[in-house]
């Protein structure tokens, strides 16, 4: 399940993205409203996640053109645990659910996984591409009867590749959706990533290949 974060505070972005990403969610964040309302024009999420008060746009200016520009994609609102106003004006423009601050992080969890499961798109946990199947509630790629364990980031780069087997994925492109624009990780930890993949795939006897195209990035080529 794939999520977004709109949060101003970086340490609190950091700490969900985290908390969320051990309970098997995709998870990318961003601190701004105008970055949110980008980053939804642009991603198929099953839940976004907005705080009322950010840069640029506001939690609420985000929601109301999502829902003007007909984007259905259930929406938790963070709003602070005094602001009731806020919650109103949330859910008049098209939130499904708010939690206020402090908030427990179970009930966190708990409100994005019921959200996600009405989300249109929302998609089984069981993915697959030619003979390779992706599998979201063990974190496993299994071909036939062999399989292979994948680490988080592992499995958000297979989820890119299986969700859109032959489309070409740049470097920058798959650093700033599974590590994020400020992680402080090298950009070669991309293709280290990709030599993991590759030995698993090989290890499960998967006719799956992630191809490396000369000056434009990765693909996944599955055979017909």
């Amino acid at each position: 399940m794939r999520i977004l974060i709109a949060e101003d505070e970086v340490a609190t972005a950091k700490a969900l993205k985290l908390l969320l990403e051990k309970s098997k969610f995709s998870v990318d964040i961003v601190h701004t409203g105008t970055d949110a309302w980008d980053y939804v024009k642009e991603g198929a999420y099953e839940v976004v996640v907005l705080d009322i008060m950010m840069p640029g746009l506001s939690g609420l200016e985000v929601l109301e053109r999502m829902r003007k520009e007909g984007f259905k994609t259930p929406v938790l609102m963070l709003t602070a645990k005094s602001e009731i106003e806020d919650r109103v004006a949330g859910l008049d423009a098209g939130a499904d659910d708010y939690l206020s601050k402090p908030f427990a992080t179970s009930e966190l969890i708990a409100r994005v996984k019921a959200l996600g499961r009405r989300s249109e798109n929302y998609t089984d946990s069981l993915k697959t591409a030619g003979d390779l199947t992706l599998d979201s509630n063990r974190y496993e790629m299994r071909a036939g009867d062999k399989s292979a364990s994948l680490t988080n980031k592992e499995f958000q780069l297979m989820e890119l590749f299986v969700t859109h087997p032959g489309f070409v994925f740049s470097t920058e492109h798959l650093m700033d959706k599974i590590w994020g624009l400020e992680s402080n990780s090298d950009i070669d930890v991309v293709w280290t990533h990709i030599g993991f993949v590759r030995k698993k795939l090989k290890s499960i006897d998967s006719k799956a290949e992630i191809k490396t195209i000369r000056g434009a990035g990765y693909s996944l080529e599955v055979s017909k």
